[in-house]
C-alpha cells in the first residue's frame, strides 16, 4: 500500500510530467484518466489541495487546473533516483557526431550544437581552463633564417601559434638546441608553473643563444599566462523563443544575460563534478534576470582533472530526467575526447 507522502509524489510527478508535455495546467480528471494511480478522483483533488498548500503546486488564476512551483520542481528533481540512460541509439548519435573531431575549437563547437539539440534549450560550453592545463609539446620551426614559429600544444588540446622575429640569423642546429632546452623544461608542467621557469631560461642560456632565448621565452610567456576571459560556447538561443509564455514578461532579460559571460560561468561555477549533474531552478539562480530559468550542469574532464563545465539552460518547465541525461553523457564524452588527445 502506497503512503501519502509517496502517493502525493505520484501525483506531482504525473503534473510535472504533462504540464512540461501539454504547457497546460493539469487538473485532476487529466491525472486519473492519464495516469494509472489506482485512486479516485476525489483522492487526487485531496492530493492536489495538500500539494497547493505545502507549495509544490499553484493555480494560475485563469484556469482549474494546476502548475508546478520551483519548489514543486525541486522536489520533483531531487526524488528523481536515477537519470533515465539515454538509449544506445542516441548513445551512438553522440559518439558519431562528436568522433574524429580534430582541434579544441571544433570539438566545442560540436559539443554546444548537440547538446542543443538533444535537449531543445541554449546549450554553454566552458573552454577548458588554462589554469588546469600542461604543456604536452612545444614545436619551434624555423621559417625564414631571422624568423621562427613557436607552436604550443597542451594536455588539452589547445594550440597556440607565434612568430618570434630574431633580428639576427640563426641556424637549424640552434633552433634544434632552442627546441631541446623548452621541451626539457616544460612538457608535463603546468602552464602557471611553465610561465615562471620559462622566464629564467635566458639567464640560463649559453652565450651565444642568450639572445634568441630571450626573444624565444618574451614571445612564449604570452602564451603561457592565462587569458582573462574564460571562452564560452553558446549554441541554441533561438531554443529559448519557442515559448515565450514560458518567460513572462523576461525573455529578452534572459537573452541579454546571456549574452554577459561573467553571468554564464557563474552559472557553471557550480559544476565541478563530472559526476553530478547540477541543477538550479528559478529563485535558486543567483542572477536576477535568470530567475525565470533552470540551469543544468556539471564539469567535465579526466578522473582527478576538471577542465571546465557545459550546461543548459531552459524554462523551468522542462524535461529534467531527459536534459540531465543528455547532459552528462555528452560531458563524459567531451572528456574522454580531450583526455585521449
Amino acid at each position: 500500500m502506497v503512503n501519502a507522502d509517496e502517493r502525493r509524489l505520484q501525483v506531482l510527478r504525473a503534473i510535472v510530467a504533462d504540464y512540461v508535455s501539454t504547457h497546460e495546467p493539469v487538473g485532476s480528471k487529466a491525472i486519473v484518466d492519464r495516469h494509472n494511480l489506482g485512486v479516485s478522483s476525489a483522492t487526487v483533488r485531496n492530493d492536489m489541495a495538500a500539494l497547493e498548500e505545502e507549495g509544490y503546486i499553484a493555480q494560475p488564476h485563469t484556469s482549474a487546473g494546476r502548475v508546478p512551483t520551483d519548489k514543486g520542481y525541486r522536489l520533483f528533481v531531487d526524488r528523481l533516483h536515477e537519470v533515465k540512460p539515454l538509449s544506445s541509439a542516441e548513445r551512438r548519435a553522440i559518439q558519431h557526431f562528436l568522433d574524429g573531431t580534430l582541434d579544441l575549437d571544433e570539438v566545442m563547437r560540436r559539443s554546444v550544437r548537440l547538446l542543443a539539440q538533444l535537449t531543445r534549450q541554449v546549450a554553454v560550453v566552458q573552454y577548458p581552463t588554462l589554469t588546469r592545463s600542461t604543456v604536452r609539446h612545444v614545436e619551434v620551426v624555423s621559417i625564414t633564417p631571422a624568423r621562427l614559429m613557436l607552436v604550443l600544444i597542451t594536455d588539452t588540446g589547445r594550440v597556440d601559434q607565434r612568430v618570434v622575429e630574431l633580428g639576427d640569423v640563426i641556424t637549424e642546429d640552434a633552433t634544434s638546441r632552442v627546441r631541446t632546452v623548452l621541451n626539457s623544461t616544460l612538457v608535463g608542467r603546468r602552464l602557471t608553473e611553465a610561465s615562471a621557469l620559462v622566464a629564467e631560461l635566458p639567464e640560463e642560456a649559453p652565450p651565444d643563444l642568450r639572445d634568441t632565448m630571450l626573444r624565444v621565452c618574451t614571445v612564449l610567456i604570452e602564451s603561457l599566462v592565462e587569458h582573462p576571459e574564460e571562452r564560452l560556447v553558446l549554441g541554441g538561443t533561438a531554443n529559448l523563443t519557442r515559448n515565450v509564455t514560458d518567460f513572462p514578461g523576461s525573455l529578452r532579460k534572459v537573452m541579454e544575460a546571456l549574452e554577459e559571460q561573467v553571468v554564464v560561468l557563474k552559472l557553471l561555477a557550480a559544476s565541478r563534478d563530472p559526476s553530478t549533474v547540477t541543477v538550479r531552478i528559478g529563485e535558486e539562480n543567483e542572477a536576477e534576470e535568470m530567475r525565470s530559468t533552470s540551469v543544468v550542469s556539471i564539469g567535465y574532464g579526466s578522473p582527478g582533472m576538471i577542465l571546465g563545465g557545459m550546461g543548459v539552460v531552459g524554462p523551468t518547465r522542462m524535461d529534467y530526467a531527459g536534459t540531465m541525461a543528455s547532459v552528462r553523457a555528452v560531458a563524459a564524452y567531451v572528456g574522454e575526447i580531450l583526455a585521449g588527445r
